[in-house]
């Protein structure tokens, strides 16, 4: 007999037993609570032939950025192509092929064609989604889901999802308020789901409410934060109201507990332990050996160089801890990556060797150098990957950089121009006072 999932999609090589195991891990993936890696090895344990359920495995590792999983999406990408029986099922062995092997664009263009056909596949949408943002591709983190949400109704299981990521694909476009309407929408209708609970959070960010903002991650904490696996980025982007604000011991309490205290080695977690830390270090601060004890996490993947975003936020911490050892092979494996057939070439060679150069170089002191190499990479960020407020942390350091640099007439231009984007920014006004000062003492 031919089972179907939810949403009526037929299901090859699924079986009773493992058909709820299937059905919970999509369903924990929507509101990245639980784990969802369990409950589909509990289908595949019921069902080893299970096309979809080798799909959603290869999916889940695949879009990890950690090199380690390469294999598990290597050989889940080669499982769905033996077992696939249907035209969605070849779509996401194409698909998986393409993201086990690097090419991250080719993947998304090969779920967007399936979104196409099919439109209520919940599993290309968020797989897509997710390869939309790790290329920075803001208009297609938009446009892929609008073009799917008609077919699309409240009652279908997973529409809150869908409004998630429409809410998040709106909000690095700027279409805030529309990005907020639909955020709140979809926590109302599944207040577990924190990938809408973030996309709020984004707007709040880029519009400088840090009160609101504040508010509406305190007032759901509990929904955000317990048993999910996006709450270490959830409290970064309550870290980062308060860092706004200039409440460094709220941001601090919450480095030492939820963001770095855990233990984690996860790297998108480490990514937010470095991001926090080096903004506290732009301002000064002696953060004791929090770098140290970030930096041990950060060694073993020194020469990974699989995805550019990570490396960047991977030097932060081996400046910063004076591990030259490991920067040095972090560089040395960017260089190889970069002579690679794959997307992180590209990403690596336009933005991510360039940022981890700045970066040391700031770390090392020489503002100047810092200034060369970063002052060309805030128009293309977005190359590779991340949101608008991660990638603004390329521009803080620059700022920065030419501040310590006794630039004073880029240092007032950055800052100003900054001040005049994020006008209620405290931040903002900050560097704009210190960037004036330096241009009059200069003068």
């Amino acid at each position: 007999m031919t089972l179907h999932d939810a949403l009526g999609f037929e299901l090859t090589g699924a079986t009773e037993a493992a058909l709820p195991h299937y059905e919970r891990a999509l369903a924990e993936l929507r509101c990245f609570v639980g784990d969802p890696a369990s409950s589909i090895d509990a289908a595949l344990a019921e069902a080893p032939g299970f096309a979809m359920a080798h799909a959603f495995k290869g999916w889940l590792y695949g879009l990890s950025t950690e090199k380690a999983t390469a294999p598990v999406t290597v050989a889940c990408a080669e499982a769905v192509a033996r077992y696939a029986g249907t035209a969605r099922e070849k779509a996401h062995a194409a698909a998986l092929a393409h993201q086990a092997r690097g090419r991250w664009h080719a993947a998304g263009q090969v779920l967007a064609d399936l979104t196409a056909e099919t439109p209520r596949d919940g599993l290309a949408l968020q797989a897509g989604h997710q390869i939309d943002f790790f290329t920075g591709a803001s208009t297609r983190l938009r446009d892929r889901i609008a073009q799917a949400l008609p077919a699309w109704s409240p009652d279908m299981p997973g529409y809150h999802a869908l409004l998630g990521m429409q809410a998040f694909g709106l909000e690095e476009c700027g279409a805030y308020a529309e990005a907020e309407a639909l955020g709140r929408r979809a926590v109302e209708l599944e207040a577990r789901d924190g990938w809408a609970q973030h996309a709020v959070a984004h707007v709040m960010e880029m519009q400088c409410r840090q009160q609101d903002g504040i508010a509406w991650m305190r007032g759901r904490q509990a929904n955000w934060s317990d048993d999910s696996f996006l709450q270490t980025h959830n409290w970064w982007h309550l870290a980062l109201f308060h860092y706004e604000l200039g409440e460094i011991d709220e941001v601090l309490a919450l480095v030492d507990g939820p963001i770095a205290g855990t233990g984690s080695t996860y790297v998108l977690n480490l990514d937010d332990a470095a991001a926090m830390l080096w903004r506290l270090h732009l301002r000064g601060l002696d953060l004791g050996n929090r770098w140290a004890v970030l930096a041990e996490k950060w060694r073993p993947k020194a020469r990974d160089a699989v995805n550019a975003f990570n490396d960047m936020h991977a030097m932060m911490a081996f400046v910063s801890a004076g591990l030259d050892d490991a920067a040095a092979e972090l560089l040395a494996a960017q260089q190889d990556a970069m002579g690679r057939e794959d997307d992180n070439a590209q990403f690596t060679r336009d933005v991510g060797y360039p940022a981890a150069l700045g970066i040391q170089a700031f770390g090392r002191g020489r503002y100047e150098e810092a200034v060369a190499l970063l002052k060309p990479l805030p128009p293309i960020a977005y190359r590779f990957g991340g949101s608008h407020a991660q990638r603004d942390v390329i521009e803080l350091t620059l700022i920065e950089a030419a501040i310590r640099a006794g630039d004073g007439a880029l240092a007032r231009r950055l800052a100003g121009d900054r001040l005049a984007r994020r006008p209620t920014s405290p931040l903002s006004a900050l560097f704009d006072r210190r960037a004036r000062a330096l241009a009059v003492t200069s003068s």
